[in-house]
């Protein structure tokens, strides 16, 4: 299919949404976002274009969360908070990951290090406010 065609429009709405979003989503949430514009979207299309994003460099699965991949589009390496209890991903930009981890990992693997995910989880400030008032989420 020439690069204007439908395949390559969709394509490029699944990695436009995936860059201009915060959130992480899952293949599902993607889907979810552009049906209403896309009405022959298919989930078939969207596992398939995410997969190839991540083949390609262009994105990253960067977590599993209950059970479900969350991309991401910012490939650079960052730390992620995710939430235990409502499931959110965040971005930690401020945090750098220590060269001296990516060191002592090379070390102990004996191997080449050739990128890092790093990963905290706990209960996000809104879940907290939730847990902390007693109500249920």
């Amino acid at each position: 299919m020439e690069p204007g065609g439908k395949h390559f429009k969709k394509r490029s709405a699944i990695y436009e949404y995936l860059c201009d979003t915060r959130a992480h989503p899952s293949a599902e949430t993607v889907f979810t976002q552009l049906k209403p514009q896309i009405p022959d979207l298919s989930m078939g299309t969207v596992y398939r274009n995410l997969k190839l994003f991540c083949q390609q460099g262009k994105a990253s699965v960067i977590a599993t969360v209950d059970g479900v991949e969350r991309f991401d589009a910012n490939t650079q390496p960052h730390v992620h908070f995710i939430c235990t209890h409502c499931n959110a991903v965040a971005d930690l930009m401020e945090l750098e990951i220590p060269p001296s981890l990516v060191s002592q990992a090379a070390a102990q693997c004996g191997g080449t290090i050739e990128g890092c995910q790093l990963s905290f989880t706990g209960i996000c400030p809104q879940c907290n406010i939730v847990k902390e008032s007693g109500e249920t989420a």
